[in-house]
């Protein structure tokens, strides 16, 4: 039985180099499907390349973590910024005013609809949403995606998996099951099992192959696997901490033997747009 595998590079318009890498990876490589980061500087630069591009596939990266700053100013979303007006640089943030009662689901809901609406301006159909850190992990932020998702008849949503071990990985199957449900009640599809969370930043061709491999024996007909590729001597990524090994993992996506091994895993690469409400949506065990 062949199944639907599809390969998302996220975070495109975050810098050119970026850009240049995703689309790279799509024609030369296994990408099927992209998300489009509404905030980031080379967001102008990504819509050009994904309207000369119609093959490749188009998701919406909302952010409420991360360097690049809202659209919204700080007056209009107090809760999710500082009082220099920029987002927290991590999801863990997000979590402790979460935790705290401190996120008020208005100004997320006008910030991220800001965002969904610059990325729709493209003019490129959006299958899917997705979230910067997987914030919409969090019940106060999936509440607004799943709405927002709905509401612009985007039909698939993200459901991140862990197979981490400790409080990371518990907190996420947890969440996991509580987006999962949540989705189901909107009418929302999403892929029956996930790999790239574990991985982000390190999914070189040994680690895709690992997490392939993974995937195959859990035997869900559909899955997802993330990665994060750019140019390795991209000079905008310097801005960014995150220790991402952008490079590896534009070698790996490109990689024959990469394609060789979806192929030899049963898998058909394909899109967001393939799910339908009858598919397998049972989230496997971790």
């Amino acid at each position: 039985m062949t199944r639907l595998l599809i390969v998302t590079a996220d975070d495109l318009g975050l810098t050119a180099g970026v850009n240049r890498a995703i689309r790279r990876a799509h024609l030369d490589g296994i990408v099927t499907s992209t998300s489009l980061l509404a905030v980031g500087r080379a967001f102008d630069d990504a819509a050009a390349m994904l309207r000369a591009t119609p093959t490749l596939e188009l998701g919406a990266h909302l952010a409420i973590v991360g360097e690049d700053p809202p659209l919204l100013t700080a007056r209009e979303v107090p809760t999710l910024v500082d009082r220099h007006g920029a987002f927290p640089l991590s999801y863990r943030t997000v979590v402790a005013r979460g935790l705290a009662g401190r996120i008020d689901p208005d100004d997320v809901r006008r910030e991220l609809a800001a965002q969904l609406d610059r990325v729709l301006e493209v003019g490129v159909p959006v299958t899917h949403v997705d979230t910067h850190q997987h914030t919409h992990l969090w019940p106060a932020v999936g509440a607004v995606v799943t709405e927002l998702a709905v509401a612009h008849g985007i039909g698939a949503v993200r459901l991140p998996r862990s197979r981490a071990r400790g409080v990371v990985g518990f907190g996420v199957a947890a969440l996991a099951r509580w987006l999962a449900r949540a989705g189901r009640r909107a009418g929302l599809t999403f892929t029956a099992d996930y790999a790239g969370l574990d991985e982000a930043g390190a999914l070189d061709a040994a680690r895709f192959a690992a997490a392939l491999s993974t995937l195959a024996t859990r035997g869900a007909k559909t899955a997802e696997i993330n990665a994060h590729p750019s140019e390795p001597d991209d000079p905008d990524l310097g801005r960014f901490a995150w220790g991402y090994h952008w490079g590896d993992e534009l070698a790996g996506l490109l990689e024959p033997r990469t394609r060789a091994l979806v192929d030899a895993a049963g898998y058909r690469l394909g899109r967001f747009g393939e799910l339908s409400a009858a598919a397998d949506l049972e989230v496997p065990p971790r």
